[in-house]
Protein backbone atom coordinates (compact mmCIF):
# COMPACT_ATOMS: atom_id res chain seq x y z
CA UNK A 1 0.00 0.00 0.00
CA UNK A 2 1.39 3.34 -0.76
CA UNK A 3 1.94 6.59 1.06
CA UNK A 4 -0.85 8.04 -0.79
CA UNK A 5 -3.53 5.41 -0.43
CA UNK A 6 -2.89 5.13 3.33
CA UNK A 7 -3.93 9.16 3.92
CA UNK A 8 -7.09 8.75 1.70
CA UNK A 9 -7.93 5.78 3.84
CA UNK A 10 -7.26 8.04 6.83
CA UNK A 11 -9.02 11.01 5.49
CA UNK A 12 -12.04 8.59 4.06
CA UNK A 13 -11.71 7.07 8.18
CA UNK A 14 -11.95 10.66 9.48
CA UNK A 15 -14.62 12.08 7.22
CA UNK A 16 -17.32 8.88 7.47
CA UNK A 17 -19.12 9.70 10.80
CA UNK A 18 -19.41 13.32 9.24
CA UNK A 19 -21.20 12.21 5.81
CA UNK A 20 -23.20 9.69 7.68
CA UNK A 21 -24.25 12.15 10.20
CA UNK A 22 -25.32 14.93 8.02
CA UNK A 23 -27.22 12.28 5.56
CA UNK A 24 -29.36 10.74 8.72
CA UNK A 25 -30.10 14.28 9.73
CA UNK A 26 -31.31 15.34 6.36
CA UNK A 27 -33.28 11.84 4.93
CA UNK A 28 -33.70 9.52 8.32
CA UNK A 29 -33.24 6.60 7.91
CA UNK A 30 -30.21 4.99 9.12
CA UNK A 31 -29.75 2.01 6.79
CA UNK A 32 -29.95 3.84 3.68
CA UNK A 33 -27.65 7.10 4.28
CA UNK A 34 -25.06 3.63 5.74
CA UNK A 35 -25.36 2.25 2.68
CA UNK A 36 -25.09 5.49 0.34
CA UNK A 37 -22.11 6.58 2.22
CA UNK A 38 -20.37 3.24 1.74
CA UNK A 39 -20.89 3.44 -2.13
CA UNK A 40 -19.20 6.60 -2.15
CA UNK A 41 -16.54 5.58 -0.29
CA UNK A 42 -15.90 3.19 -2.23
CA UNK A 43 -15.97 5.38 -5.29
CA UNK A 44 -13.42 7.93 -3.52
CA UNK A 45 -11.53 4.77 -2.74
CA UNK A 46 -10.77 3.87 -6.37
CA UNK A 47 -10.70 7.45 -7.70
CA UNK A 48 -8.96 9.26 -5.12
CA UNK A 49 -5.49 7.50 -4.74
CA UNK A 50 -5.01 8.21 -8.73
CA UNK A 51 -6.27 11.55 -9.31
CA UNK A 52 -6.05 12.88 -6.09
CA UNK A 53 -8.61 14.13 -3.30
CA UNK A 54 -10.66 16.91 -4.30
CA UNK A 55 -10.44 20.43 -2.91
CA UNK A 56 -13.24 19.64 -0.41
CA UNK A 57 -13.33 15.66 0.20
CA UNK A 58 -16.00 15.92 2.80
CA UNK A 59 -18.64 18.03 0.37
CA UNK A 60 -17.74 15.46 -2.65
CA UNK A 61 -18.47 12.20 -0.19
CA UNK A 62 -21.52 14.08 0.85
CA UNK A 63 -22.82 14.87 -2.89
CA UNK A 64 -22.17 11.59 -3.53
CA UNK A 65 -23.81 9.62 -1.33
CA UNK A 66 -26.81 12.50 -1.62
CA UNK A 67 -26.92 11.35 -5.78
CA UNK A 68 -26.53 7.44 -4.95
CA UNK A 69 -29.70 7.89 -2.24
CA UNK A 70 -31.79 9.74 -4.62
CA UNK A 71 -30.83 7.39 -7.37
CA UNK A 72 -32.48 4.38 -4.88
CA UNK A 73 -35.37 5.98 -4.33
CA UNK A 74 -36.28 6.84 -7.69
CA UNK A 75 -35.76 3.50 -8.79
CA UNK A 76 -37.69 2.25 -5.92
CA UNK A 77 -40.86 4.54 -7.68
CA UNK A 78 -40.21 3.18 -11.18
Amino acid sequence: MTSGSSEVEDLLRTLTPQVLGLLVRRHGQFDRCEDAVQEALLAAALKWPEQGAPESPRAWLLTVATRRLTDEWRSERA
